[in-house]
């Protein structure tokens, strides 16, 4: 059933997602927030593991991604204006969709790389919508080269237009991650050490294509406004929050950038967090080798999580 592409309709979107049904006693509902320049049908494998586990699993591609459309959200763009808010919106809509199909269940938040930005930034959003939290491989503090970014992204926006793909934050990113890679076969082993889950990602039509300077700019305020202890505030202390990272990861400096999410949360008074970095790892936990382990071990956290909750 995930295979199958169903459409949600909203006020200026038209947003693709994939549905896989518990299938024993249902436990929970698992949205997925897929990762810059990819989609959700690439997490089929970790919809039928969480579904198999008794989870109702929503995955739905981004504006500017995958089969979404819109008229203000071409491939590498979320929108022309207010972009972060869009997609939080988006986000809400499809968790709207799924708790009117499985009312009484709890709702938990996956996000992956870019989609643990939105995920973390929708959930102090909207607190009140959902249980749990998980954000994997998502680089909440790119410090000072963060801040150039957005200087460097302002300045392209000045010079070309906003809507044009980035020019540096590409070669910055994606090529100095995928250079970082020892005796690399692909610019694209950053992303994981299975050669066949690489090739599939490169052969992808949907997937590698270049943002815009729009959704880049998008990108570093959601990274940035998140960690703020005035968003923080917002969500419950004792909210379960989920964070992975990979040993190997260059996106996230090796798994640094999530420790240090990790002990920021936890010094704001955050007391149910669960950090778990597999150092043998790079970008794509789901797409690893040992991706099942990793997938059946978060498939504890959340019947945990629930249960507590």
């Amino acid at each position: 059933m995930f295979a199958e592409t169903q459409r949600l309709e909203t006020a200026d979107a038209s947003l693709a997602f994939h549905h896989e049904p518990a299938q024993s006693e249902a436990r929970g509902i698992v949205l997925v927030s897929h990762g810059l320049a990819e989609h959700s049908r690439r997490y089929s494998r970790f919809a039928a593991a969480m579904a198999a586990r008794g989870y109702h699993v929503f995955a739905f591609d981004h504006r500017g991604h995958g089969e979404t459309t819109g008229p203000d959200a071409p491939i590498g763009r979320f929108s022309r204006r207010n972009g972060m808010r869009q997609v939080i919106d988006d986000v809400g809509s499809v968790r709207e969709l799924a708790v009117k199909q499985y009312p009484g269940l709890p709702v938990i938040l996956f996000g992956h790389s870019m989609g643990g930005l939105i995920a973390l930034n929708a959930a102090i959003t909207h607190p009140e919508k959902y249980d749990a939290i998980a954000a994997w491989n998502s680089n909440f503090n790119p410090g000072l080269s963060g801040r150039a970014a957005q200087a460097i992204l302002l300045a392209e926006r000045a010079l070309k237009g906003s809507d044009v793909p980035s020019g540096i934050l590409p070669k910055l990113t994606f090529g100095t991650w995928g250079k970082s890679i020892a005796n690399r076969r692909t610019e694209f082993d950053w992303l994981s050490r299975d050669p066949v889950e690489v090739d599939k990602y490169i052969a992808d039509p949907l997937c590698g294509f270049d943002a815009s300077v729009s959704l880049w700019l998008d990108i570093f305020e959601m990274t940035f406004r998140a960690p703020q202890e005035a968003q923080l505030d917002r969500l419950p202390k004792h909210t379960p929050i989920h964070l992975v990272g990979g040993g190997q990861d260059p996106a996230t400096d090796n798994g640094e950038a999530v420790i240090w999410l990790s002990k920021h949360l936890k010094a704001h008074g955050f007391s149910r967090i669960r950090t778990q970095i597999y150092q043998d790892m790079r970008h794509e936990t789901l797409n690893e080798i040992g991706a099942d382990a990793a997938i059946a071990a978060f498939a504890d956290w959340c019947d945990e999580a629930i249960a507590r909750s």
